[in-house]
């Protein structure tokens, strides 16, 4: 028999997804299961963006220009200028979702074989990007203690060979909901210049700030255009994830013409999404306001639920929707798939997301779990009651 290939053998499985058959075993054998393992939105899309596929009007589905229709790209110039991002619709790339503009970034911008240094936790599908574009992640720790804060920049300095190319950051992050200050964008900015690297700014959480807390984006900073790249998507802005629409953006404009031919080689991103995705950008404030008082509340109910259960610290997220808990366990995958497996409270159980799929350094997370609050307090409520009655059954508890 034929044998795969060997990134094929390396290509790491995702740990938001891979206890699926888990949960949908559970759910054949009649339990509820309560998904906080993926962040995938409760909260209605925006009517307006439902409205303009309604109202489509065309007589061929034809392919669209690699870069994205100048209709699409001209209405999120409008959106990120209302930012201050000070762009044209030359700067920004359309990709089928963020998942495309972050291979693409990393396909432009570093060689085989080069470094990029990322804060961990970090977005899982990192390490799944880096083998598919053979790049090799420089991981950096962050710690739960001091709420997954920006390492020390010198520590990211200890990093630094002639092979390292860039830096990502996720802001606000997922898997951990920390919001860099603009004292540590700075400082990622004066490291950036001196060792000429990009900085990957996934800013798929942009709109989900809490408390009042400023969101600041690298290119808010002066005197970086050549080196950042955005990377965006609407999946959770407008809880749109099954649009699969997304964007790079850079000043850069070598990026951006070598980005183009990676984009050509895809041919295009989909008609459809687009038309969708021009109509979002007028998208009322209102909107989002009523959101983020939504995911307050949320983040609020979990965050103390799960501070109040015996042996568990949750620190308390200023963005996006997740939040990484240490729990007084021996194996996270273990009590993930054991809690779906073996356990029930009245007919209940909660499918989480371990965090060692959101780490690189062998080890880490082992006692952590990611749980995004994207369902109604309710939920969340009956979801913690199942938990807290499975922290103390469960077989390889430590404390």
């Amino acid at each position: 028999m034929p044998k795969i290939s060997q990134k094929g053998v390396q290509m790491p499985a995702s740990p938001i997804r891979k206890l699926t058959p888990f949960a949908d075993q559970a759910k054949k054998d009649g339990k509820k299961v309560f998904h906080l393992n993926i962040g995938q939105p409760d909260i209605e899309t925006p009517e307006g963006m439902l409205n303009a596929i309604k109202n489509i009007d065309f007589n061929v589905w034809a392919y669209t220009p690699s870069e994205g229709t100048l209709a699409y790209r001209l209405k999120l110039t409008e959106y990120y200028n209302k930012l201050g991002y000070n762009i044209t619709p030359e700067n920004i790339l359309v990709t089928v979702g963020g998942s495309e503009a972050i291979t693409i970034a990393m396909q432009t911008c570093v060689n085989e074989g080069d470094e990029i240094i990322i804060p961990e936790p970090f977005y899982a599908n990192y390490n799944g990007f880096a083998c598919m574009s053979n790049v090799v992640v420089k991981p950096i720790l962050s710690y739960i203690e001091n709420g997954f804060a920006l390492p020390p920049i010198a520590e990211f300095e200890k990093l630094i060979t002639e092979k390292t190319k860039a830096i990502i950051i996720c802001n606000p992050n997922n898997p951990t909901g920390y919001l860099y200050s603009r004292a540590e964008l700075e400082a990622l900015k004066t490291l950036c210049a001196k060792y000429d690297l990009f900085l990957f700014s996934d800013e798929a959480y942009r709109e989900f700030c809490y408390d009042g807390r400023e969101f600041i984006s690298p290119m808010h900073l002066d005197g970086l255009d050549e080196n950042v790249v955005i990377m965006d998507t609407v999946s959770k802005r407008y809880s749109a994830c099954g649009a699969r629409l997304g964007c790079l953006i850079t000043k850069n404009k070598e990026v951006i013409a070598s980005g183009l031919k990676f984009a050509q080689a895809r041919l295009s991103p989909g008609m459809v999404e687009q038309i969708a995705g021009a109509a979002a950008v007028d998208t009322p404030d209102s909107y989002f306001e009523k959101v983020n008082t939504e995911y307050t509340l949320r983040r609020d109910t979990l965050v103390n639920r799960l501070n109040n259960i015996e042996g568990v610290f949750c620190p308390n997220p200023g963005g996006a929707f997740y939040v990484v808990a240490k729990f007084p366990i021996d194996d996270a995958d273990k009590f993930c798939q054991w809690i779906l497996e073996d356990f029930t409270h009245n007919n209940q159980t909660v499918m989480m997301a371990p965090a060692t799929g959101f780490y690189s350094t062998p080890g880490s997370g082992k006692n952590e779990v990611r749980m995004a609050y994207v369902l109604n307090t309710d939920d969340l409520n009956a979801a913690m009651d199942c938990l807290e009655v499975a922290l103390q059954q469960y077989p390889g508890r430590t404390v």
